[in-house]
């Protein structure tokens, strides 16, 4: 069975995907916040689907979907299934703003006395091949506590606390850039959660150990600082993109990352790294954008030519205007790359030598 399993970005959200780690499925894992990026990962979902050519299950935890989007994703199964694709459709949910929606749809599952996690365990116990690990039933039931704000069960709030922040405050990986590596950082250290969960002070002994357990999963040989660790792990996943990431500007090559920050220790890392690199551009969610080069190219020139910003040759910034916030990579190498088409016949050509630094 081919599973596509898109979740919410918060503790309930990947803990339904780790619940479903358990079932013997080829799963997809994907993960949206509220408004526009569900949308846009649905359609992502669908394009995958679409290549594979294969049955699938479609799957939706812990997100609720406005009328016009299930309406909208019901069809497009409809579509599929029409074509004899093999589609199936199943949502689990407990947001009552879902009402609406589970009203008119038989695959939308709503119940607002659980949390997903509970429901996907539930369901999952009930419809699926599951290898329940020990660990699980309490861990679902922490997680129930918490997010249902179930104060009453002290341990388990108590320890759901700190799950969730153990979620919310893991931001080294970039999500958009990195989905699947983000997805599986994050299962990684829920995992590593369950571990305490019979411990005397669990919550305080989890509390304690999360810069460790990140430490942990970013080590690859000698030990370091988080930020180092997590910074050449970056650098390395930025390689592994290359063949994907690489645009070029007036005959220079550059690599373009998307929400990445902290260009100044990453960019140059990436450059040190890779010297057949002549920069690197980070664009945010906004549209801002930082560029880095190591004496092969200006960045500034390239940031004025690009952004009417500026800088040193090889530090500058600038802000992309009309820049389209997106939820996928291809969509921003589409603008970037427009715009590079664009500007690439307006401006001349790009010099840069080191006495400019003099």
């Amino acid at each position: 069975m081919n599973i596509h399993h898109l979740s919410h970005i918060d503790l309930d959200g990947y803990s339904c995907q780790l619940v479903m780690k358990y079932t013997p499925y080829n799963i997809t894992n994907y993960n949206a916040n509220y408004g526009a990026e569900v949308k846009s990962k649905l359609d992502l979902m669908l394009e995958n689907i679409r290549k594979a050519n294969e049955p699938a299950t479609i799957m939706i935890t812990d997100l609720n979907l406005t009328a016009d989007e299930a309406r909208w994703l019901s069809n497009e199964v409809n579509k599929m299934n029409q074509q004899n694709k093999k589609i199936t459709l199943t949502l689990l949910d407990h947001h009552g703003s879902g009402e609406e929606s589970a009203k008119k749809h038989d695959w939308y599952y709503l119940d607002v006395e659980r949390c997903a996690t509970k429901i996907t365990y539930d369901y999952v116990k009930e419809n699926f091949e599951f290898d329940e690990p020990t660990w699980m039933n309490k861990y679902v039931n922490v997680v129930n506590a918490v997010d249902l704000w179930k104060q009453e069960e002290v341990e388990n709030f108590e320890y759901g606390k700190v799950c969730m922040r153990l979620v919310t405050e893991t931001r080294e990986l970039n999500r958009v850039m990195f989905a699947v590596e983000d997805s599986n950082y994050k299962l990684s250290l829920l995992l590593e959660a369950t571990k305490l969960l019979d411990e005397d002070n669990a919550a305080i002994l989890l509390d304690e150990r999360i810069h460790t357990i990140k430490k942990e999963f970013f080590r690859e040989d000698k030990d370091n600082t988080l930020d180092n660790l997590a910074t050449k792990y970056v650098v390395g996943l930025l390689g592994s993109k290359r063949n994907t990431h690489t645009i070029y500007y007036k005959g220079y090559r550059g690599y373009l990352s998307y929400g990445v920050g902290n260009t100044s220790i990453v960019g140059n890392g990436f450059l040190l790294e890779y010297p057949e690199y002549d920069f690197i551009v980070d664009v945010s969610y906004r549209g801002t954008m930082s560029l880095r080069a190591n004496y092969q190219v200006s960045v500034a020139q390239i940031s004025k030519e690009w952004a009417n910003g500026g800088g040193h040759p090889n530090a500058a910034g600038g802000r992309i205007m009309g820049f389209k916030e997106q939820f996928r990579y291809d969509k921003v190498k589409q603008q970037i790359e427009m715009l590079i088409s664009d500007k690439e016949s307006r401006a001349g050509k790009l010099e840069y030598k080191k006495e400019d630094l003099a």
